[in-house]
């Protein structure tokens, strides 16, 4: 799995240096994600991908930014991984065509887990702001 992880490194580099590629990369895993939970196929995959794609969607947009540029490239290593339909082992295979990736994923994952748990504390963060202003305003409404 290291092998893999490190093989990917570079290109993940290259990905996160053009902008385009990186958002053609966020829309390819968003959908391949979605439809694996439309075919209800490898539930456990398509759950551990979402903060990756998240966080990467949001560092793309320059929203959140603390993240280390190891743990975005190992990030984006795991989706170029994940939408890549011949790796390992070809996800086309029932049941093992996703094993590689879900390794892949756990593995970053696990190498990288404060971080992703800093981010969504961030963006829990971020959510309990967005509900606190709207009820502000709302209140502000029915007072005039």
């Amino acid at each position: 799995m290291k092998e893999q992880i490190e093989a990917g490194k570079g290109r993940a580099e290259r990905v996160l240096k053009n902008p385009g590629r990186l958002q053609k990369l966020i829309a390819s895993a968003i959908s391949r994600q979605s439809s694996l939970i439309s075919a209800s196929r490898v539930p456990e995959l398509t759950r551990k991908i979402q903060p990756l794609v998240r966080m990467v969607k949001s560092y793309a947009a320059k929203e959140y930014r603390e993240v280390p540029w190891q743990s975005i490239v190992m990030s984006v290593t795991a989706l170029l991984y994940f939408v890549a339909p011949l790796d390992a082992i070809a996800d086309f295979i029932p049941f093992l065509g996703f094993a590689d990736d879900l390794a892949l994923i756990t593995a970053v994952l696990a190498s990288i887990s404060g971080d992703i748990d800093s981010f969504t504390l961030w963006e829990q963060e971020k959510a309990d702001a967005a509900e606190t202003t709207d009820y502000s305003e709302l209140e502000s409404e029915e007072q005039e």
